[in-house]
């Protein structure tokens, strides 16, 4: 929103603009947060629950989802490429239960599992870790798509009163980063 538009009703551009704002930073978000984690976060993810008690895959996606507080949940598009990649090295065998494969670490996972560093990627993906990380793209999200609603159904004055704090919660965010 930069004035050269009139606030409008939906389909305006500065309300298209708005929405493609918030795509664009949830897209990033997605990139950066718990909820598409790598490989190898996803690799100490199985391994850590696996070294718990044997698991089949929707199980993990399961355990992982709950243990973040639901801010990542891996797809199976992940985990069972993971899973394989694991029995291939020989750190995981699986066996076959009720039409489903049951997982578990193998003597090389187990110590695999014991050299690793004890905390799990889901620590660091709930709202209330230590970094808060996975909270902040959800908080992101939820600002702009308040914006959105303030752009499309406000009155001028309130889509100016609604700039006004989103330039002062940014300048408020540059200040957390400018601190000791």
């Amino acid at each position: 929103m930069h004035g050269s538009y009139p606030a409008g009703g939906f389909g305006s551009p500065n309300i298209d603009g708005m929405w493609q704002a918030v795509e664009e930073l949830r897209s990033r978000f997605d990139k950066r947060s718990g909820t598409r984690a790598g490989r190898g976060e996803v690799r100490s993810a199985v391994l850590a629950l696996l070294a718990e008690r044997p698991m089949h895959g929707y199980q993990i996606i399961h355990e992982i989802e709950e243990r973040s507080g639901g801010s990542w949940k891996p797809s199976a598009g992940s985990v069972y490429p993971t899973l394989q990649l694991l029995a291939d090295e020989g750190i995981i065998s699986a066996e076959e239960s009720n039409g489903r494969k049951i997982y578990s670490l193998t003597e090389a996972g187990r110590e695999e599992v014991a050299g690793a560093d004890p905390s799990t990627p889901w620590q660091n993906a709930g709202p209330g870790s230590g970094t808060g990380f996975a909270a902040l793209p959800k908080a992101g999200v939820e600002l702009a798509q308040a914006a959105t609603q303030v752009g499309r159904t406000g009155s001028p004055e309130q889509v100016q009163e609604a700039v006004k704090v989103l330039n002062e919660a940014r300048r408020q965010l540059y200040s957390i980063l400018a601190q000791e």
